[in-house]
């Protein structure tokens, strides 16, 4: 049996988009991490001292290295191994990829904060923030006109890492989503929300790291 004390520590908070992208590339390279579960209001020390922004995910690798940015913990991991040639796009280039999540990881993530958490924003009007991301979305919906996928007609890094914060758009309001979101982002985010990585990556509800003191193996080795 694989000790959890022999792996990278993975701090990582379950509904969190940034955290769901990293675990669901955990998932497809098959790398093992000691999953540490947080709570947003009591976020443990241990983290903080090694990445004092707060924010998750946080890798902590073997040797120290630390990785706080889920981009970069995805490249991490499926650079140790990528099954599914997610960095290798049918269509376009890794380049081309990180392109289109930064553009949507700035401007669609501005307007969905300013959406679903209008109170955290001075003058924030929800309802333009809203018109506003699901214009933000012609660029996915662009795409997915020529190919199943983002970038090609099987999933790449790109679409790995952007429809879990589709998904949480489209959650804030369902009923909202479906009557003004484009119909192949619509397709589209319907698809990725059953796929084997996003099920396995956010399926199960971990117990708070604080609380039971142990961290957990992820992703669980059947």
């Amino acid at each position: 049996m694989m000790l959890t004390g022999q792996l990278p520590i993975l701090y990582s908070f379950r509904r969190c988009p940034y955290a769901i992208r990293a675990r669901m590339a955990l998932v497809s390279s098959g790398k093992s991490v000691a999953l540490r579960e947080i709570v947003l209001r009591a976020k443990p020390a241990h983290m903080l001292e090694i990445s004092p922004k707060g924010t998750v995910p946080v890798l902590q690798l073997v040797d120290g290295t630390v990785i706080d940015e889920s981009l970069d913990v995805m490249l991490w991991a499926l650079g140790q191994n990528d099954p599914d040639s997610w960095l290798t796009p049918q269509h376009g280039s890794l380049a081309d990829m990180k392109a289109l999540i930064a553009l949507m990881d700035g401007a669609f993530k501005h307007h969905l904060d300013r959406y679903k958490y209008a109170t955290r924003y001075e003058g924030a009007d929800p309802d333009s923030h809203y018109t506003s991301a699901i214009d933000e979305l012609k660029h996915l919906d662009e795409r997915l006109k020529e190919h199943r996928y983002l970038f090609g007609e099987r999933p790449s890094l790109a679409d790995q890492a952007l429809f879990p914060f589709v998904r949480q758009f489209a959650n804030a309001d369902n009923e909202r989503f479906e009557d003004a979101a484009p119909e192949k982002v619509k397709t589209w985010l319907g698809e990725r929300i059953t796929c084997t990585e996003f099920q396995q990556a956010f399926g199960t509800k971990w117990k708070p790291w604080a609380e039971t003191g142990e961290a957990l193996l992820f992703p669980t080795i059947a």
